[in-house]
């Protein structure tokens, strides 16, 4: 594996792989790597000839309230998992190299981030798309691979794609879980041993609402309440939200159909628990 840190040497590194033929898997990710990201990078890995990562802990997706200097990292210990996954190159830039000076052009996303979590944090999924555009054009990967477990953040990299007609295929990759369904995250370990206990229940609650919908129900509003009273009953958490729309437009429904995401975020003590399913609904 390399490490290279310069913009101008990752481009002629991609420009020789892609003269060669060679397909390229690309995982970009803000460091600190968990098992979710491995899974990325062990799918890029069955896919591509060449597989990138990319470490950037990008500052342009903080909110005021969200400590950019505090955000968790560890480059000795990603470039050993990373070398661990099969990773060919690690593109690790410094924020100097990425944003030299400040920007005269902003990616600024209009659609599918007022819902969800991207209702509480306005101007995230413009730093996201904006520092992907840079790395898309920096890396020319031929497949983007991220996690379902935002599938918020994928259906915002969907309409970059399709908007900026980048000649990249994007990979979806469902959500990594424990044994119990517990989609896995480096907040679960803020849980108390009972909160640990009851957090099963948000993706019980989705199977149960996935149910109720084969069964026939495709009203978004009594889907809702059969997840919120799932969680009420089995849960201690305050529910942030529960919502069903379509995907990956992410608009409201009135009544179900195509492909729908159903998405939930609850409040514990010390953590906040996001979970999501996505499927098609036969009208």
């Amino acid at each position: 594996m390399i490490v290279v840190t310069t913009i101008k040497e990752m481009q002629q590194k991609m420009i020789e792989y892609r003269k060669q033929g060679k397909t390229i898997g690309f995982v970009p990710t803000m460091g600190y790597l968990h098992e979710g990201h491995v899974t990325l990078l062990k799918e890029a890995r069955k896919e591509n000839d060449i597989v990138v990562l990319s470490v950037f802990v990008n500052p342009l997706q903080f909110g005021p309230n969200e400590d950019f200097d505090r955000y968790p990292r560890d480059i000795v210990r990603d470039e050993q998992i990373a070398k661990d996954a099969g990773v060919d190159v690690l593109f690790y830039p410094a924020v100097a190299e990425m944003y030299p000076r400040p920007l005269s052009v902003q990616v600024v996303v209009k659609e599918r981030v007022d819902v969800l979590c991207g209702k509480s944090r306005p101007g995230h999924f413009d730093g996201v798309a904006t520092v992907l555009t840079k790395l898309f054009h920096i890396v020319m990967p031929t497949r983007a691979y991220f996690g379902m477990k935002d599938a918020q953040q994928v259906a915002v990299v969907d309409g970059l794609i399709r908007d900026f007609h980048f000649p990249i295929e994007l990979v979806a990759v469902p959500t990594v879980r424990e044994a119990d369904g517990l989609a896995k995250s480096s907040r679960n370990v803020y849980l108390s041993e009972e909160e640990r206990k009851e957090a099963p229940a948000l993706y019980a609650a989705l199977k149960k609402a996935k149910a109720a919908i084969e069964n026939g129900l495709r009203d978004p509003r009594a889907v809702r309440a059969l997840i919120e009273d799932h969680l009420k009953t089995y849960t201690h958490g305050v529910i942030d939200y529960v919502e069903v729309y379509s995907y990956p437009e992410l608009k409201p429904l009135d009544t179900l159909a195509g492909k729908i995401i159903i998405a939930i975020a609850v409040r514990f003590t010390k953590a906040r628990l996001i979970d999501n399913i996505t499927f098609d609904v036969e009208s």
